[in-house]
């Protein structure tokens, strides 16, 4: 049986002692994120649906991790730096942590098994890996930086999307906009 979501001990990048209980009632996009990756744009997007969506009861949430190439070398202060300058990220940012292998943390861990289907194009994101040379990982494990998981007001996971599906994409926003309006 999964663990609850919202009972998982969570720490924000400045610290404080968190959960997702914090956020109960409201539609999230977790998300793990790194600030040297090619996908690292994406913080602009996810700000913006941020902004969009807040007002209704929508959030993002960052979970660095560097998992993935080294790709989140920093400490929880170089990337709340990184984030606020680079790309004016007023959205919850949270401690880094493991979002795979054998160190994951029992967040990652509850919503990997929860929601072990990813939407989006995995296998060719996965080819893309293997042309850069590196070893992407295997279903259920989350594939790369900026995975998407989608919460709904009730806490559980109703959809989880690959990295390369961008903020603004329109199955995405479609299922945000279906989440909320329930």
């Amino acid at each position: 049986m999964p663990q609850n979501l919202a009972d998982i001990p969570l720490k924000t990048i400045n610290g404080k002692e968190s959960s997702l209980a914090d956020y109960r009632g409201k539609v999230l996009l977790v998300v793990n994120v790194a600030s040297k990756c090619g996908l690292t744009p994406q913080y602009e997007g996810l700000e913006a649906l941020h902004r969009a969506y807040r007002d209704r009861g929508f959030a993002v949430l960052g979970f660095p991790a560097n998992d993935f190439a080294g790709q989140e070398p920093g400490t929880d202060e170089e990337i709340s730096a990184f984030c606020t300058t680079n790309f004016g990220v007023d959205f919850p940012m949270f401690s880094k942590i493991a979002v795979t292998g054998e160190g994951k943390h029992p967040f990652y861990a509850a919503l990997t098994q929860a929601q072990p289907d990813k939407q989006g194009d995995a296998d060719s994101f996965r080819e893309k890996l293997r042309g850069f040379g590196m070893t992407p990982t295997e279903d259920p494990e989350v594939l790369w930086n900026f995975e998407k998981f989608l919460i709904a007001r009730d806490g559980s996971v109703a959809a989880r999307f690959t990295p390369g599906t961008t903020p603004d994409d329109p199955e995405l926003v479609a299922a945000i906009e279906a989440e909320l309006a329930k």
